[in-house]
């Protein structure tokens, strides 16, 4: 997906002032950037995206993080490609964001900026507090790709599955622990969950069988509606859904943890893949895995 086109009239320039906005943005970067070593970061007029659209069908994750601008930057100003398209689609490693936003965490200011140094890069500037009057400025450049417009198509927002189980996740902390003791077992973990409630995390080999269960956790109420719904209406709700994943990959969202949800949840499509999904007031993230055989 790399371009080494040229800014041109494209613009980007924010800026981020309260030290609580910059934390929670370099937490949210740095959970990206667990979860993949690039992506796309899309720009727009009131939302930032991080989006990583691997096809699920062929055993890729795919990933949809999705900021709004007015609640991080206190200074936003964008000129897209054209009045048309008023958007930036750039490729980034996340990790070289993360890194440079850790520097940040006691500026007095943050400023983000698309500049052209012997490539496109992202200028990250911090403002750090001295002793003295005089600010010390840290900055730096990350390199990124300009993503051309022919290529816009494969960045819109995963459509939601057809899923036949929803339901709340147990505690983020609670269920890394425990997947993270079932992969010193196996490469692979089966996630099951019904409509009550209940969801239990399985190692299956030929030498052990190990199953944690919680229950009583509960299923958003849009999901709990769907599933009286029409057409529906003959789904068990003692009904396991259940597909078996890389350990590796659910381990990664796990990470997520850092993102401090108010809420986060999990949907199955039975044997095909998992979408997870985690929701804060300013940030929501969703990363689907796909069942392996």
């Amino acid at each position: 997906m790399k371009s080494g086109l040229n800014p041109g009239n494209m613009k980007f320039r924010a800026k981020m002032v309260d030290i609580g906005c910059v934390n929670q943005f370099s937490r949210v970067v740095n959970t990206i950037s667990k979860l993949t070593k690039t992506c796309v970061l899309r720009l727009t007029p009131h939302h930032l995206f991080f989006i990583l659209s691997g096809k699920v069908a062929n055993g890729g994750v795919s990933m949809w993080c999705e900021l709004a601008q007015a609640k991080f930057f206190d200074e936003y100003q964008l000129v897209g490609l054209s009045a048309e398209a008023n958007e930036v689609c750039l490729e980034v490693t996340p990790e070289n964001l993360s890194r440079a936003l850790k520097t940040a965490q006691t500026a007095r200011a943050v400023k983000v900026k698309l500049t052209k140094k012997h490539c496109p890069c992202l200028t990250i500037i911090a403002e750090l507090p001295t002793m003295s009057s005089i600010s010390r400025i840290v900055t730096h450049n990350i390199p990124v790709d300009i993503i051309p417009r022919r290529l816009w198509h494969e960045l819109k927002e995963p459509g939601l599955p057809d899923f036949d189980v929803c339901i709340y996740l147990p505690p983020l902390k609670t269920m890394k622990n425990v997947v993270d003791r079932m992969n010193n077992l196996s490469n692979f973990l089966v996630m099951e969950a019904n409509m009550n409630g209940v969801m239990n995390l399985k190692i299956e080999t030929d030498l052990v069988s190990v199953t944690t269960h919680f229950r009583d956790l509960g299923n958003p109420p849009w999901a709990a509606a769907d599933s009286q719904g029409e057409g529906q209406s003959q789904r068990d709700p003692e009904a396991m859904a259940r597909v078996r994943v890389e350990i590796k990959k659910l381990q990664q969202f796990l990470m997520g943890q850092q993102v401090n949800p108010s809420k986060a949840m999990c949907s199955i499509v039975h044997q095909k893949v998992v979408h997870l999904i985690l929701l804060q007031e300013d940030v929501s993230l969703q990363y689907f895995i796909p069942a392996v055989a």
